[in-house]
């Protein structure tokens, strides 16, 4: 599986983590979150939380208020929301 915008694959030979990483940065805030095969169920369905939370944030960042060219505490409090709900 190859790496795609905001979305990174991390294979670690020596550690015990496999999984996907998102990061997204706007605005002067960045959003990072590992997603790891074995919560998920494997790599294909680690990238698909990955890719669906990305694609939510992406919305939500597109219409989010902006106070001197940088996110409210509301928008970034509704970012790391969307992020912790595809661990639910």
């Amino acid at each position: 599986m190859k790496s795609k915008k905001n979305i990174t694959r991390f294979t670690y030979e020596t550690a015990a983590f496999e999984g996907w990483r998102l990061c997204i940065s706007r605005a002067g805030h960045t959003f990072t979150k590992y997603f790891p095969d074995k919560k998920f169920g494997g790599g294909k369905k680690s990238l698909a939380a990955a890719e669906k939370v990305l694609a939510e944030l992406k919305v939500m960042i597109e219409g989010a208020k902006r106070v001197d060219k940088k996110f409210t505490a509301a928008t970034i409090k509704k970012g790391e929301k969307i992020i912790l709900d595809a661990f639910k």
